[in-house]
């Protein structure tokens, strides 16, 4: 089985020793986004926005796959505060169509940069 990573300028670029991406088969294996603009690689402010700018950003790697997010079979969400969980099944539902993925989400002491939500997920091409 042949490994590729995948890259794009619409989503931060990787800030450590990982790709944004790796297709290994028929899986797309997309790295946990933080709530960075990738134009400018500024935090947006306030949970709203950052939950929004994570799924953005896992959609514009999922895109350069050429895939998109309804093909998640499993995301992970991290919170620094579990309260916000609701706002997070709110926002996802923007950006999937049911079946929704297998998920988990899971209350974190703390996130790169400061960021209050992480998401991670595997799509099946």
């Amino acid at each position: 089985m042949t490994r590729s990573a995948i890259h794009t300028d619409a989503a931060p670029a990787a800030i450590g020793t990982y790709s944004q991406a790796i297709r290994a088969g028929d899986t797309l294996y997309i790295s946990g986004q933080i709530p960075l603009r990738p134009d400018t690689g500024d935090m947006v402010d306030g949970i709203d926005a950052q939950i929004r700018q994570v799924f953005d950003n896992l959609t514009a790697v999922a895109a350069a796959a050429g895939a998109s997010l309804d093909q998640a079979v499993k995301i992970n969400v991290f919170l620094v505060d579990l309260a916000h969980f609701a706002r997070v099944n709110e926002i996802m539902a923007e950006y999937l169509s049911q079946p929704y993925p297998a998920r988990a989400a899971v209350q974190v002491t703390a996130l790169p940069r400061g960021a209050e939500v992480e998401a991670d997920a595997i799509l099946a091409l």
